[in-house]
């Protein structure tokens, strides 16, 4: 999160979710944090130097997926730098305007709500 907009990564793969948006992030590797984790995820996903971001406080519920995977937001603030698109087709900055119209994947449309009231 930048100041009141949001930064949402278009997706390469796999091929039924090339297109759709999500939040930036990732697995958790054996002897991580999540907020480690996440982290190493945004700076190889987006370029970016750990002393470019600050990861935050934890944003909504977790989200349950199918095959027991359970995904986790936190929010992250950019310090600096500017986000390059490494890992996915595109970046983009919205605003809390802007969340619906988005072509979310389905995981993340779980937290729309919680989105639209942190920015």
């Amino acid at each position: 999160m930048s100041g009141s907009r949001l930064l949402v990564a278009q997706r390469m793969r796999p091929p039924e979710l090339a297109g759709r948006w999500e939040l930036p992030g990732g697995k958790v590797a054996p002897g991580e944090t999540e907020r480690d984790a996440l982290a190493r995820e945004l700076t190889e996903e987006l370029g970016l130097q750990l002393a470019d971001i600050a990861v935050e406080d934890r944003l909504g519920a977790d989200i349950a997926l199918d095959d027991a995977t359970t995904l986790r937001a936190y929010r992250v603030r950019l310090i600096r730098g500017e986000p390059r698109p490494h890992d996915h087709q595109s970046l983009r900055w919205v605003t809390a305007s802007e969340l619906p119209d988005v072509d979310w994947v389905t995981a993340d449309r779980g937290w729309l709500g919680d989105l639209t009231r942190a920015l």
